[in-house]
């Protein structure tokens, strides 16, 4: 197992290298001109001096070789001194933001812990909903329990983060009197800070819509899985044999089925925790979050193409990492699959 994950990793860097480069080339294709939104008045030799410090007067070749440098060299270094207190940054040039004139990842860490707090806190929620739904559809197939988690499942399929998003928003937002219990506001307030159970109470409630938003979703997808996965567990030899010793009923459901059936549901749960990130992108520009997702889609509109080239790239780099950790996982959990 020590040597597949070993191997998997390093195949994983030119993986990662191919497809920062793909990126590259399609956002180089890409209309409009960072410096559109120069006002007029600037002279014409004051835009060309721009141009070069942003590094758009170099072949795209040379572009792609100082992205490559300052993400895999100049960044690590930064984030080195951070948490060590070193000094192997030396005033280097950084990913710098054509929007911001910022670096690109002292952003993107000022953004991740919003988007992480929301993300997080949604896949928890579907988890602890989905799973034990899945295991008490499969044992009652077909009652009137399993029927309505299967209607339920097919709305959470059906319909987009972009229309639940308004929807929850009219009902507990427009809808409701302020003074309700069921009142929760329509945008997150960032700022917020949690210092005691009041200001906890309020950071809850802010969350609320967001996190259902994204829970109804990954609930519906996960319920599904593990419906399946324990259905195809509940007709094999081994639970007849389990029941035949005389093995209390809830012993074979939760010994013998369920362990076998999260196999395929925990590796389902990491491939599908990169796709809940692009799916927090349309949950963050409705809810105003500001997360990276949002901060994306700021980039895309101001043709901030190193803050939309990162960005893209660390959603690129989170599905292969999870691709690899649900691999790893699929082998430890399951003993009939070994890694030559």
């Amino acid at each position: 197992m020590l040597t597949f994950t070993i191997r998997r990793t390093i195949l994983a860097i030119p993986t990662l290298l191919f497809i920062s480069l793909a990126i590259f080339l399609l956002l180089q294709l890409a209309p409009g001109d960072p410096m559109a939104q120069v006002p007029l008045t600037v002279p014409a030799e004051v835009k060309q001096q721009m141009r070069e410090a942003l590094g758009l007067g170099a072949p795209w070749y040379v572009q792609y070789w100082k992205w490559l440098v300052q993400m895999f060299w100049i960044e690590p270094k930064v984030a080195i001194d951070a948490l060590f207190g070193t000094s192997l940054y030396q005033d280097e040039l950084r990913v710098i933001s054509w929007q911001t004139r910022s670096p690109v990842m002292d952003i993107v860490m000022q953004r991740i812990p919003q988007t992480l707090w929301v993300v997080g806190v949604a896949y928890v929620v579907a988890i602890i909903i989905a799973l034990p739904i899945g295991i008490y559809s499969a044992y009652r197939q077909y009652s009137m329990f399993d029927n309505a988690g299967t209607f339920f499942s097919m709305i959470g399929f059906s319909i987009p983060p972009y229309f639940t998003g308004p929807l929850l928003i009219v009902i507990f937002a427009v809808n409701m009197p302020q003074d309700s219990f069921w009142w929760f506001p329509s945008t997150y307030d960032t700022t917020h800070k949690v210092v005691d159970w009041d200001s906890f109470g309020v950071q809850v409630r802010q969350m609320f819509l967001p996190v259902m938003v994204l829970a109804l979703q990954i609930t519906a997808q996960l319920n599904r899985f593990m419906r399946s996965s324990v259905l195809d567990n509940l007709n094999q030899d081994y639970v007849r044999t389990a029941r035949a010793k005389g093995l209390p009923e809830r012993v074979v459901l939760l010994l013998h089925v369920l362990r076998n059936s999260m196999i395929p549901v925990v590796t389902v749960i990491a491939l599908q925790i990169p796709n809940i990130f692009g799916g927090a992108i349309i949950t963050e520009v409705i809810f105003k979050v500001n997360g990276i997702g949002q901060l994306l889609i700021t980039a895309l509109f101001a043709n901030d193409l190193p803050m939309v080239m990162t960005l893209t790239f660390i959603f690129a780099a989170l599905i292969v990492i999870f691709n690899i950790i649900a691999d790893v996982l699929y082998g430890l959990l399951d003993p009939r699959i070994r890694y030559e």
